[in-house]
């Protein structure tokens, strides 16, 4: 009889984004008051768009509700003041009962700033605290307006549906930001990687594409219903050249972190959400002679033309990695530093799910097509890549 092999559980680690820019408010951003014909369930949902610059619109969502038939239990998770491992439910009707809000966690608490306030000559910022996103988005639909400057966070999260993986933005806070000009739309993600992850490079896009597996709990997974932590498969980018690091700067950086030698590497990093139309840019030599002339005139400025001339391309949705995470600890006074990244955190059969295997090994062997052999020389390794 074979013995049967342990399986390290998978943890979901860090998966969280932060976005600055300016409120995009249309006729989709609020759908209030929406009940399910099948299960009784009334909902709020909320679609919010932050531009960071032109072309670049990233959504973000929440959604909260309660139930109206009276067969089901309406009550809301949290957690203890002093603990927040210590989880346990409140009814729906005490979710603004001053005396139950005294004993939840400050982290189970959806916080929204976008109201001003004069104190002592000096504006500040009101801060509005909620248990459910269904009362949140009623608050929102009566305050947030087109083009504020926000400030917005919260968790990815990913599922999969109609074969395709999603990775949702689900809202925790939103503030308004002092920033003048905002144009930051970042993540930090847990990915896991092995000896195969890094690809070629890409000449036409200057990217290296990593294929990933990303850990998040599901309930469910297609059609069928799991209820468990799963490794969806998820390709991030690394440009081989950017306005922070050379192209043999980017190198070292794949050398240091992404060659994998043994089974699975669990690695944390951060870097830049890319939603939108591409913008391509336009120098001076673009501007045809005849605008030119009306620059000579005093009509336009050049900045004015330049502006005119952007070109749009294609749309794209990607997670373009720009660095390791760094983790900040203090302890005793002292402040120590270090990236979050672990050798042989995983094997291939920890993350080999029954339900997925159908899924895995269609997903492998289309990737197999592609992958650049692993090699122990960090020269060879790299050549391949750029080949």
């Amino acid at each position: 009889m074979a013995k049967k092999v342990e399986k390290t559980p998978l943890k979901k680690g860090k998966a969280f984004f932060n976005i600055v820019g300016n409120a995009k408010i249309t006729d989709f951003t609020f759908k209030k008051d929406t009940v399910s014909e099948k299960t009784g369930y009334k909902y709020s949902r909320l679609n919010l768009g932050i531009e960071t610059k032109a072309g670049n619109v990233v959504y973000t969502e929440a959604m909260g509700g309660f139930h109206t038939s009276p067969e089901k239990d309406n009550v809301l998770y949290v957690a203890s003041k002093e603990d927040l491992t210590n989880t346990y439910t409140i009814d729906w009707e005490d979710r603004e009962d001053e005396k139950v809000l005294e004993t939840i966690h400050p982290m189970k608490f959806i916080k929204i700033g976008i109201e001003k306030y004069k104190k002592d000559g000096e504006e500040k910022v009101f801060t509005r605290s909620f248990l459910s996103w269904y009362d949140a988005i009623d608050y929102l639909s009566e305050h947030i307006e087109d083009g504020m400057k926000i400030a917005v966070s919260g968790q990815l999260k990913y599922s999969k549906y109609n074969d395709k993986i999603q990775v949702k933005k689900e809202i925790q806070s939103i503030y308004l930001t002092k920033e003048e000009n905002p144009n930051r739309a970042t993540f930090t993600q847990t990915i896991l990687i092995d000896k195969d992850s890094v690809e070629k490079l890409d000449k036409e896009t200057g990217e290296y594409p990593v294929f990933t597996r990303v850990l998040d709990y599901t309930k469910m997974w297609g059609e069928k219903e799991v209820k468990t932590t799963v490794p969806f498969p998820l390709y991030f980018y690394v440009k081989a050249e950017n306005d922070k690091m050379s192209e043999e700067q980017v190198q070292k950086f794949l050398k240091m972190f992404f060659k994998v030698k043994k089974g699975i590497t669990e690695l944390t990093v951060e870097g830049d959400i890319i939603e939108g139309t591409e913008m391509g840019e336009v120098t001076e030599d673009d501007i045809p002679d005849d605008m030119q002339e009306l620059i000579d005139l005093g009509l336009y400025t050049k900045e004015d033309i330049l502006k005119k001339l952007v070109v749009k391309g294609e749309r794209v949705s990607k997670l373009v990695i720009t660095k390791p995470y760094l983790k900040v600890e203090e302890k005793d006074g002292a402040k120590t530093t270090s990236f979050l990244k672990i050798d042989e955190r995983y094997t291939d059969e920890d993350l080999f799910l029954d339900f997925m295997n159908e899924d895995a090994e269609d997903a492998e062997e289309e990737k197999a097509e592609a992958v650049v052999e692993s090699s122990d020389d960090d020269d060879d390794w790299l050549k391949k890549l750029d080949d």
